[in-house]
C-alpha cells in the first residue's frame, strides 16, 4: 500500500493509552494526526476543518462513534471513518457499514492494518473528491471555456489571451505541437472577434499540392487554364471581413509566399488569368510547429508581417490534471453510458506523456467509450498490458517502462502475499520507493493478501 502525502487524520479516542500509541503509529506512517478526547471535541474541529479520515473509538464518554457519523453526514461531510472498539459485534460492523462508516475495526488490531485502511480511506475519499470536483467543472463550462477546456494555470492564461486578442483586429501566429488544438484556438480568436459572424477559412498548406496553391488561395477565371471551365472564388477573396487561417503555413512554397506577402501588405487580391484588382479585409491567422524566425525555408518579410501577436499552446503534458478532464470529456460526449474510470486508467492518464497532444487522447477517450472490455493501458500500449514483450515497435519506452515495473512488483507482491516487507527484502528498494512506485503502477497491497 502507497502512504499519500499530507493527509489529516482526526483521531477520537478517550483512553490516553491508547489515543497517544495511536496517534505517533499513524504520524510514523506520514500522516498528520490531530487527536481528540472526546466525541464533542472531534466533531466541532472536523465541522470547523478539514480532514482526509476520521479514525473514531465507537464507546465515547460524551457521545459514540456513530451519532458523530450521522451528524457529520447531516451537516454534509463526508471524511470517511475508520470505527474502533472493544465491545463490538456482527450486527453493529453491519449497522455500521450500513450507515456509512468505511471500516469497523476491532480492538485488539494490528497498528498496521489500522494505518493501511486509514491510507486506503484517504486515497478512495480524495479520488471521489477530485472526480466530482471535475464533473461540476464540466457540467459548469460555458462560453469559450466550453471550447478552449482545461482548469490548470496554462489553459486559464491562453484563454485570458484569445480573448484580449480576440478584440484586436491584428494577425496572429499560433505555436504549438501537433494534435494540440491550433485550429481551435484560431476558430475561438474569430468566433470572439467582430469578424465573428463572417466566413472562418482554414487552408491547411501541407496538404494542398504544389501546383495547385495559386489557384486555391487566389481563385481563377473561367479558361485560365486546362481545365479551368469557370469562375472560382479563391480562399483569400472568399475570406473577405473575415478570418483566413493558415494551418502549418512553414509548408508553404516559397514562391507563394512572396504573393500572399504582396496580398496581405496591399489588401487586394487578383485571380489567376484575371486583370481585375478585388479589394480585401483580411485577418490573417497562422499556425506552425515551430518558430518561423528561425526557418530558412519561410520568407522573414512575411514572418514580421504576420508577427504582429503570438499564442503559444502548451502541450498536454504540461496542463497538470488536464489531461484527466478531457478524458472524460470525451467519454462523456461519445457514449453517455460508458465504464468509468478505474484508479489504474486515472494513473495511466496522469502518468502518459501524449506525445499527440488532445488529438490522441481524444481517439484514445472514444476507443475506451465504445470498448467496455478495455484499459486506458491497453490502449495506450496497443497490446494487453499483461503481455511479457517488452520490445514491441512503437510503444513509447516510458509505457514499456511502467508495464515492466508493474509485472515485477505484481509478482513479488503476489510471491509475498502482499508482505510489504518481504518485498522491500527482494528488491532491495526503502519502504517509501516502494510505496511510490505502488501508487504510481496502481497496485494495492489488499489484491494479494
Amino acid at each position: 500500500m502507497v502512504f499519500v502525502d499530507a493527509a489529516r487524520v482526526a483521531l477520537i479516542e478517550d483512553d490516553d493509552i491508547v489515543r497517544q500509541a495511536t496517534s505517533q503509529w499513524l504520524q510514523l506512517a506520514g500522516f498528520e494526526v490531530e487527536a481528540f478526547s472526546t466525541g464533542g471535541a472531534g466533531k466541532s474541529a472536523i465541522l470547523n476543518g478539514d480532514y482526509d479520515a476520521i479514525v473514531s473509538d465507537v464507546r465515547l464518554p460524551d457521545i459514540d462513534g456513530l451519532t458523530i457519523l450521522a451528524d457529520l453526514t447531516a451537516n454534509n461531510i463526508h471524511t470517511p471513518m475508520i470505527l474502533i472498539t472493544g465491545h463490538g459485534d456482527v450486527d453493529m460492523a453491519v449497522s455500521a457499514l450500513q450507515q456509512g462508516v468505511f471500516d469497523f475495526i476491532e480492538k485488539p488490531f494490528q497498528p498496521e492494518r489500522l494505518s493501511q485502511r486509514v491510507n486506503e480511506a484517504v486515497i478512495s475519499y480524495r479520488a471521489q473528491a477530485s472526480a466530482q470536483h471535475r464533473q461540476e467543472y464540466l457540467a459548469s463550462v460555458n462560453g469559450l471555456e466550453q471550447v478552449l477546456i482545461g482548469q490548470s494555470t496554462a489553459m486559464v492564461q491562453l484563454r485570458d489571451q484569445v480573448v484580449k486578442l480576440a478584440r484586436i483586429d491584428t494577425h496572429v501566429i499560433i505555436y504549438g505541437e501537433t494534435g494540440c488544438g491550433k485550429e481551435l484556438v484560431a476558430t475561438s480568436l474569430h468566433n470572439e472577434s467582430p469578424r465573428g459572424k463572417r466566413e472562418f477559412v482554414p487552408i491547411n498548406c501541407g496538404a494542398v499540392p504544389e501546383n495547385l496553391f495559386e489557384s486555391e488561395l487566389f481563385g481563377h477565371e473561367a479558361g485560365a487554364f486546362t481545365g479551368a471551365s469557370k469562375r472560382r472564388i479563391g480562399k483569400l477573396e472568399y475570406a473577405d471581413k473575415g478570418t483566413l487561417f493558415f494551418d502549418e503555413i512553414e509548408s508553404m512554397p516559397l514562391a507563394m509566399q512572396v504573393k500572399v506577402l504582396r496580398c496581405i501588405q496591399e489588401n487586394t487580391v487578383e485571380r489567376v488569368g484575371g486583370n481585375q484588382t478585388i479589394s480585401t479585409d483580411l485577418r490573417v491567422i497562422a499556425a506552425a510547429k515551430e518558430d518561423l524566425s528561425d526557418n530558412s525555408e519561410f520568407r522573414q518579410d512575411l514572418y514580421y508581417r504576420l508577427n504582429v501577436a503570438q499564442i503559444h499552446i502548451p502541450p498536454l503534458r504540461e496542463r497538470e490534471d488536464d489531461a484527466l478532464i478531457l478524458f472524460e470529456h470525451f467519454i462523456r460526449h461519445t457514449r453517455e453510458d460508458a465504464s468509468t474510470l478505474s484508479d489504474a486508467d486515472r494513473q495511466a492518464i496522469l502518468s502518459y506523456s501524449w506525445p499527440g497532444n488532445v488529438r490522441e487522447l481524444r481517439n484514445a477517450a472514444m476507443r475506451f467509450a465504445l470498448d467496455d472490455s478495455v484499459s486506458v493501458m491497453e490502449i495506450l500500449t496497443m497490446r494487453p498490458s499483461s503481455t511479457t514483450e517488452m520490445t514491441q515497435s512503437g510503444v513509447p519506452l516510458a509505457i514499456q517502462l511502467h508495464n515492466f515495473e508493474r509485472k515485477v512488483l505484481s509478482e513479488a507482491l503476489s510471491r509475498h502475499h502482499g508482505c510489504i516487507t518481504d518485498v522491500m527484502l527482494e528488491l532491495d528498494i526503502p519502504r517509501r520507493t516502494l510505496n511510490q512506485k505502488m501508487q504510481k503502477l496502481g497496485l494495492n497491497r489488499g489484491d494479494y493478501t
